[in-house]
Parts: structure tokens; C-alpha cells; sequence
């Protein structure tokens, strides 16, 4: 699941919305476009069609400020377009309109935006990833030991269901990994991965 990309779409208002969804999910390693960063990077909206076009899902944050949105509406348009499958997210489901009007998706709480990031986990893990008959998508975690003068890498496997890590999100309790070369250890949240601490190892001693 390293080569995915997902692409963001949403109304001019919800920019900060839509980074807030996703900020855990990009823990993961697939690549995430959110429409108004690129264009803060210098790009026009109009040159993301090819961002589209190479998705592998497109997510659209339709809210009643953003259901209007030509912009939105027309990424998701050029997305059904190019047959890329397209999620929405919404905050009622009359929002939901057009090329996505039927489309299942995730209610957007809020005021439990932990709840809407699991759910949207959820629904991306599942497309993603293939779903054998008895599997769990292989998802995984990598990232640099950040203890100074540690080298390490850590690399936590998402082997359980989301059944599994709701529950342990439920009773506080995290994921935990830690680093083979010092042994320092890193807890996330089981329901959105996001990042809790880390409690420092030691580096080995020189011989």
C-alpha cells in the first residue's frame, strides 16, 4: 500500500476541515493531495486534473458550506469521469448530490472528529488494500527513530481489524512499537494513529 494516492476535494471553507481529517491519515504511507494546499504551493485548481486522474480514490468533503462549490463539483465530476471511485464525506446525507448522491459514505461528526477519521480509516483501508476471504489489508507505519543519535528505524504492522482498534481506542489503550535499536517506545492511537509519546531507550554501548 506504498503507491496509493488519495485526492481531497472541498469548498474554499473547509481547507482547514479537510487538513484536520486527514492529519493523522497521513501517518500512513500512501501519498494525500488536499486541493487548497496544492494551490498554495503555487498551482492553479485547473492544473490538478492530472492529481485526479492518477488518484487511486478521491475523497470530497461535502459540507453545506462546500455543496455548491463549482470547483468541488467539477472534481468530482472529472474523477467519475476517469473512473476513479470517489468517497464522500458529508455532514448530512442531502448533501450528498449529483455524481455522488447515491454513493455510500461517512457522516462527518463534528464534534467527534476522532469517530469521523476511524470511519474514513475504515472505508480507505478497505479500498486500498486487497481484502482476502480471512485477511486484514496490510497497513503499516515507518517512520525514523527520533532519539537523538538513535539510527533506527520503527515499523508498526496494522494487523488487526478495526473492530480491534476501536475497541482498544474505547479503553485507552495504544498501539505500542518500539525501536530494535535502542529500544525506545512509541505509543499511537489505536482508533486514528495519531501520535502520543515516546518514552526514551538507551543506545547501545560502543565495544
Amino acid at each position: 500500500m506504498i503507491d496509493e494516492t488519495v485526492y481531497v476535494t472541498h469548498g474554499p471553507a473547509d481547507l482547514s476541515l479537510a487538513q484536520d481529517l486527514f492529519s493523522t491519515i497521513r501517518n500512513f504511507p500512501f501519498t494525500v493531495h488536499v486541493a487548497m494546499e496544492e494551490l498554495e504551493s503555487g498551482r492553479s485548481r485547473s492544473e490538478l486534473g492530472g492529481r485526479i486522474a492518477n488518484a487511486d480514490m478521491v475523497v470530497a468533503v461535502v459540507t453545506e458550506e462546500g455543496t455548491t462549490d463549482a470547483w468541488l463539483n467539477q472534481e468530482v465530476g472529472y474523477a467519475v469521469a476517469k473512473g476513479v471511485p470517489v468517497l464522500p464525506v458529508y455532514d448530512t446525507p442531502e448533501h450528498r448530490s449529483g455524481y455522488v448522491a447515491d454513493t455510500e459514505g461517512v457522516e462527518l461528526k463534528r464534534d467527534e472528529l476522532t469517530v469521523t477519521a476511524f470511519n474514513l480509516i475504515c472505508r480507505l483501508r478497505a479500498a486500498l488494500a486487497p481484502l482476502g476471504a480471512l485477511s486484514v489489508p496490510n497497513w503499516f507505519l515507518r517512520f525514523p527513530c527520533s532519539l537523538e543519535g538513535c539510527d533506527g528505524t520503527v515499523t508498526i504492522d496494522v494487523e488487526r481489524s478495526q473492530k480491534e482498534l476501536w475497541r482498544m481506542h474505547e479503553h485507552n489503550q495504544p498501539v505500542r512499537q518500539d525501536c530494535e535499536t535502542c529500544n525506545s517506545s512509541y505509543f499511537f492511537d489505536a482508533g486514528t494513529f495519531g501520535f502520543l509519546h515516546r518514552e526514551d531507550g538507551a543506545l547501545p554501548e560502543d565495544d
